[in-house]
């Protein structure tokens, strides 16, 4: 028996629907993001949020949300120009994928501020080109 599909029809529905952990996490990345791109427009697409100036930067994606086929653990913070991105401490993964590149984050304690930041900068030199 297949659940029935979710669609959010706001950031605020998203939010509502997410177990307390995730919501940490995630209110915490959104935090992060808003702060480092506070021009970047918030919008949902495939049922998580997106950021964009220019085009896609980045995305949020809770595990409580069906990705597909695919069953994950943790917050998905996905870098839309990963392959772009100088990511010599493989602090990103790459998988089989050849654009889209991710860190998961099981807590805040795993997110390290600072470096997240550089990525998140770095992604919006490259959002310019």
């Amino acid at each position: 028996m297949n659940p029935q599909p979710i669609n959010f029809k706001s950031i605020e529905d998203f939010l509502a629907y997410l177990p307390k952990n995730e919501l940490k996490v995630v209110q915490f990345l959104r935090e992060l993001v808003q702060e480092c791109i506070p021009h970047c427009t918030e919008k949902l697409s495939y049922n998580v949020p997106y950021y964009s100036v220019h085009k896609r930067i980045c995305f949020v994606w809770p595990s409580s949300v069906p990705w597909g086929k695919v069953k994950k653990d943790g917050v998905l913070f996905g870098f839309c120009q990963g392959n772009l991105l100088n990511d010599e401490l493989n602090y990103l993964d790459k998988g089989s994928r050849k654009q889209v590149y991710t860190k998961t984050f099981m807590s805040i304690q795993d997110i390290d501020v600072d470096l997240f930041r550089t990525y998140l900068f770095e992604a919006i030199e490259v959002d310019k080109l």
